[in-house]
């Protein structure tokens, strides 16, 4: 005779409610409910199963010496770029501007990007070192020849929207309330009935994942500003 019990952590006796809380933070959302209720699954629903309340801040003015840098989807229909700045002091990842515009050329996007800071660093979509129909050159190429800091992100996805995961969940990402199209991806951001990531609207949140993934490593500080004057080794002022 066969027989099919269904348990999950809460019917473990030895399991106490930290220990359960602690497993919980070592599986991605769609995987938790199998996980923990023993529930079988496939994965679908919300990406980022947690309410926006969670990770919404209101604007306001971060400190300078916050290293920053942003992450840059491309498509003609839609180009996303996300901007983060690290609280180092307390791991805190704060994305605090957007851009989300459509079928315009390389220079508009990039005249764009550098209006929020021509120093910061970006990491882009690797797909866009694919090549393009403009003269077979390689976007990438078209963008770093409008002068943007970009190199190609880690696209490994899964392993990006874990990273994204663990920080939301761990209140180390948190969104600035302005970036309207952003948390309005997020909320329809979400898995189909096998489990797969359904490709609609999710520009932006592609674009977090790779400032996540890989902008965070590259992020800057403004450069100083350089004075009029400066010392000689004599300690005589020379003008600049």
């Amino acid at each position: 005779m066969k027989f099919f019990v269904q348990a999950g952590w809460d019917h473990v006796p030895h399991l106490n409610p930290d220990v359960i809380a602690e497993m919980a933070k070592a599986f991605p959302p769609h995987e938790l409910e199998a996980r923990r209720n023993g529930t079988p699954s496939l994965g679908s629903g919300a990406v980022y199963p947690i309410h926006p309340d969670e990770y919404t801040v209101a604007d306001f003015e971060m400190p300078a010496f916050w290293p920053r840098a942003f992450g840059m989807d491309i498509g003609w229909r839609r180009t996303a770029v996300v901007w983060g700045a690290h609280d180092r002091d307390s791991d805190i990842v704060y994305l605090y501007s957007e851009h989300y515009a459509g079928e315009q050329i390389p220079k508009v996007h990039a005249d764009a990007i550098q209006s929020r800071g021509a120093y910061i660093p970006g990491a882009i979509d690797p797909a866009s070192n694919g090549r393009s129909q403009i003269d077979g050159a390689r976007m990438i190429e078209l963008y770093q020849a409008e002068g943007l800091d970009l190199e190609p992100a880690d696209n490994s996805v899964e392993a990006g929207i874990y990273a994204v995961w663990q920080r939301l969940a761990g209140g180390k990402l948190k969104i600035f309330a302005s970036l309207t199209n952003l948390l309005g991806e997020m909320k329809l951001y979400r898995r189909d009935e096998k489990g797969r990531i359904v490709k609609e609207r999710d520009h932006a949140c592609d674009a977090m994942r790779y400032l996540i993934m890989s902008g965070l490593e590259r992020a800057k500080t403004p450069p100083l500003k350089r004075s009029p004057y400066s010392f000689g080794s004599g300690g005589r002022v020379f003008s600049g």
